[in-house]
């Protein structure tokens, strides 16, 4: 078994910025799956702002060479942690660190993930698995350390990445996501009227590495439907300063998430049935 060490390094580059007097973005911001993707749009976006950070991810080294990137780009310091969260002595690190009372952590990003390659019939449940702890357990572990540990001082942000997928019948995938999109409003309406904001992020399709590690095939998504991570991240903490429960970034994936949402369920099933045939 695996166990996640925290690391600390000199903090280096020019002098950050100040965010707003108002902001609900300050202080340390701990990200999982934060060299990569959305999450290391999130550490560019909430360093810029001049939060210190926590980055988490499995990739000891990917990890050290992101983290001196950030601090000599924004000048903040930044820890970094291993840990697979899909292993339980790793994530009970990681929430051993939210719940560190002497360098708390006032902004978590729950991000980490990764496509479920299988289908529901199959016989070997070893990848489903897997997932569940990584996108489902940890996801629950974490939201519950940060909640706790921000409740008592009476501040916080959490962001919990969903999808739009989560919407939409599409495999164990989509069923993991409709559970974080689920349970992150839900811990939204435990933690009202304490101080700490929860939000959940409902991207659409985002250029990133996600898709080809999932083994789908990008060019059958129309080139319209493709965003920018750093325009989603972008997007997003915008909709925690105002309140927001849930972000769709972009007004296109908006009208989709609606009629996903919204729409009659066997014309929704149709049209999923269709992508899901165009991606294989």
């Amino acid at each position: 078994m695996s166990t996640g060490t925290g690391q600390r390094g000199p903090t280096l580059g020019a002098r950050r910025a100040v965010p707003p007097g108002d902001s609900v973005l300050r202080g340390r911001a701990l990200i999982t799956g934060g060299t990569s993707g959305i999450g290391l749009s999130f550490a560019h976006a909430l360093a810029a702002r001049g939060c210190d950070l926590v980055l988490v991810a499995r990739d000891a080294a990917r990890l050290d060479k992101t983290a001196e990137q950030l601090r000599w780009r924004y000048g903040v310091d930044v820890e970094t942690l291993r840990a697979d969260l899909a292993d339980r002595g790793d994530v009970a690190a990681v929430a051993a660190r939210l719940e560190d009372a002497d360098n708390p952590v006032e902004v978590l990003v729950n991000n980490a993930g990764r496509g479920v390659h299988v289908r529901l019939l199959d016989a070997d449940t070893t990848e489903h698995e897997s997932a569940l702890d990584l996108m489902v357990r940890a996801v629950l572990v974490l939201g519950g350390a940060a909640g706790r540990a921000m409740r008592a001082r009476g501040h916080g942000v959490i962001i919990n990445v969903s999808s739009v997928a989560g919407l939409i019948p599409m495999g164990m995938y989509s069923a993991i996501k409709s559970w974080v999109r689920t349970y992150s409003e839900s811990l939204a309406l435990e933690l009202a009227g304490t101080g700490v904001r929860v939000t959940t992020l409902l991207p659409g399709w985002v250029r990133t590495e996600f898709h080809e590690r999932a083994g789908i095939r990008a060019s059958s998504i129309p080139g319209a439907l493709w965003l920018e991570a750093d325009d989603v991240v972008a997007e997003c903490l915008q909709d925690v300063e105002k309140g927001r429960l849930r972000s769709v970034p972009s007004k296109r994936f908006a009208v989709l998430a609606f009629l996903a949402e919204h729409g009659p369920r066997p014309a929704v099933r149709r049209v999923t049935a269709q992508l899901s045939r165009s991606r294989r």
